[in-house]
């Protein structure tokens, strides 16, 4: 399976021991989020531990011990599960009896290739993966530009974007899932607001959503203001991270990606905006942070929780206008 952001598990090899887990306690039901004056759901987004190198069940362990309503696996991790004699149903009860949902999942199916025969095999890739994840009770799942995300890449032009997309969600709806068109900065195609918006509204498709992520869309050099222009509850779940200063927009990568709150970006500002725009969907935290993954698992998912919320707070304390 494609990896995602390959060159940076390649150059970051971290080896932290896996962390030792105390007695899970009952929490709310995932359907009401942890912190009821809260309008929104938190998620990790296990690429937050990823160096931690722990099975998918230690990932749901340290997701609900911090304290989360949701968890957003990785389908490699679902599919070594699945090789190593795991049962789907195992898990699902696993996350369920955790306390958390599945608030989407990453997979990686090459949906948008010019090369009709990849674009066929992508398509029963994504329906793969959305099985697995309707299996595990999840109704979402990202869907990047993979394919014609790569330097040097030809970008398809956005009307055959939106076509292919629409052929992804009828897979997506005969299967209970939901793509959600996922915005990647650094890519050809798909790092700008406005390209997601078109191909999203251009798609027709009642299944259409986006899968916006804050350090993405500062790396493909968008204003925030842009969000404004995307219908709320077309944004199900949002990618919740922070960003230094240094390195600059056009040479910061995926591993500069630091806790909400703790770089540079305007975060309860543009979190307001959301809210007061309708937003009622769930904060996933997708770090890629080779610091973050030399520390303890549950300590890195514990403050990122914290410090996701800290910034929703302030952004329900700012006045209005």
């Amino acid at each position: 399976m494609t990896n995602r952001r390959s060159f940076i598990w390649a150059a970051t090899a971290a080896t932290a021991s896996a962390a030792t887990f105390p007695s899970l306690p009952t929490r709310l039901a995932a359907a009401e989020p942890s912190t009821p004056d809260l309008p929104v759901r938190f998620s990790l987004n296990t690429s937050t531990i990823r160096g931690q190198n722990l099975s998918i069940e230690k990932q749901v362990d340290v997701a609900s011990a911090a304290g989360y309503d949701g968890i957003e696996p990785w389908m490699r991790d679902i599919e070594t599960f699945l090789a190593e004699g795991g049962k789907l149903a195992d898990l699902r009860k696993r996350i369920e009896d955790a306390g958390l949902f599945v608030a989407s999942a990453i997979g990686f199916a090459n949906w948008i290739s010019d090369d009709d025969q990849q674009r066929r095999a992508g398509l029963e890739a994504a329906r793969h993966d959305m099985e697995l994840v309707a299996g595990l009770g999840g109704k979402l799942i990202a869907a990047p530009p993979i394919g014609a995300h790569r330097g040097g890449s030809v970008s398809p032009p956005l009307e055959l974007v939106a076509e292919r997309y629409r052929a992804l969600c009828e897979v997506g709806a005969s299967v209970g899932v939901q793509p959600q068109l996922e915005l990647w900065g650094f890519s050809p195609t798909l790092s700008k607001l406005g390209e997601l918006a078109y191909v999203a509204t251009a798609a027709a498709h009642p299944s259409a959503c986006v899968l916006p992520d804050f350090y993405h869309i500062y790396k493909g050099g968008n204003d925030f203001a842009g969000l404004s222009m995307i219908e709320a509850s077309k944004m199900l779940c949002f990618h919740i991270n922070d960003y230094p200063a240094d390195p600059p927009q056009d040479k910061i990568a995926d591993k500069d990606r630091v806790f909400p709150g703790d770089g540079v970006c305007p975060l309860p500002k543009i979190i307001r905006g959301l809210i007061d725009n309708g937003f009622t969907g769930t904060f996933s935290l997708e770090l890629f942070n080779p610091d973050y993954w030399k520390r303890d698992a549950l300590a890195v998912a514990s403050e990122g929780l914290e410090k996701s919320k800290a910034v929703v707070q302030q952004a329900l304390s700012l006045s209005v206008g």
